[in-house]
């Protein structure tokens, strides 16, 4: 079979199979102006994997992703007959260490909301509003969700009645519930109450969240609205760790709130975990387990929790 056939067939398969699989299908689709895709997934050249994944460059996490993609796309064409062998290096060099995301502390966070902070930072703003991009970053926040699916929101989503927002489509094709707390529901009521005074929804379909021209909200516009608010909040990373905290950072510190809230509060936190994993999303629990290990203080309380245990659940 011929690899741009193979490729696409791969792509295919994949998708068939629940992944929404875009990044994976553009770089193996790139990886055609390197190598021949109309002769056979044998004639490929380690010298033509090794252009395509830059063979003189430093270690990043894009090669990497691009050597994943190669290696799945391989592993499938070999058990499908499509390839009798794989031109992939065996010596791939270890991938850069994963640097662990900003846990944000409650001060932070005050200073990063902070509505005088937020207003003096979009004055001058021609699409992106303060109260949208302030009601953005309470979503990520307060519901721990992922930009792509705050964004995503329409008015219909939102059942303030209930206090429950409809996550459509996610990351794995999977919708789901997410209930929210009476702070974050009171700020979307007023969002909401704006948004139709202001003319800018125009039905329930319309985005919960958008531009004041009514467009969804990209993320080049609300990354750079960030690095300006950052500044403003004077926040800066941890020694070892992110130079700049991210957006996407709020998600992450919702889970790790939540988790050392659980610690506190006494309870069972590895019946809780799996309730957590399918709010935020994940596929499974590997991806939600991560957080367990994230800050001294969360580490600390369940290092109390032990000892507690430990002791056979008596006070010492």
């Amino acid at each position: 079979m011929m690899l741009r056939e193979a490729i696409d067939q791969y792509i295919l398969w994949r998708r068939a199979h629940g992944a929404k699989f875009t990044t994976s299908a553009n770089l193996l689709h790139r990886f055609l102006d390197h190598a021949n895709g109309d002769a056979s997934c044998d004639a490929v050249s380690m010298e033509q994997i090794l252009s395509y994944l830059g063979s003189k460059r430093p270690l990043t996490r894009h090669r990497q992703n691009k050597y994943y993609a190669l290696a799945g796309f391989w592993r499938h064409a070999i058990s499908r007959g499509h390839a009798t062998r794989s031109p992939l290096p065996d010596n791939e060099p270890r991938s850069p260490a994963e640097v662990p995301p900003y846990i944000y502390s409650r001060d932070e966070l005050r200073r990063l909301l902070d509505p005088s902070t937020m207003k003096a930072c979009r004055r001058r703003a021609v699409q992106l509003d303060a109260t949208t991009f302030r009601t953005l970053l309470l979503l990520l926040y307060g519901a721990g969700l992922r930009f792509s699916e705050a964004t995503r929101l329409t008015l219909a989503d939102v059942d303030l009645a209930e206090a429950v927002l409809t996550i459509r489509a996610t990351k794995f094709y999977k919708s789901r519930l997410v209930p929210i707390g009476v702070e974050l529901a009171t700020a979307l009521h007023a969002h909401m109450i704006l948004c139709r005074r202001g003319g800018a929804a125009q039905g329930e379909g319309s985005f919960l969240l958008a531009n004041r021209d009514g467009t969804q909200i990209v993320s080049s516009t609300a990354q750079a609205a960030f690095a300006i608010l950052r500044r403003a909040a004077k926040l800066r990373g941890v020694p070892g760790g992110r130079i700049f905290p991210r957006m996407h950072d709020l998600r992450h510190s919702f889970a790790v709130h939540n988790l050392t809230a659980w610690y506190r509060q006494g309870a069972d936190v590895q019946r809780l975990l799996p309730v957590l994993s399918t709010y935020l999303g994940h596929a499974d629990l590997e991806g939600t387990k991560v957080y367990l290990s994230m800050t001294p203080e969360l580490l600390q309380q369940a290092s109390s929790r032990f000892a507690h245990y430990a002791r056979g659940g008596q006070d010492a």
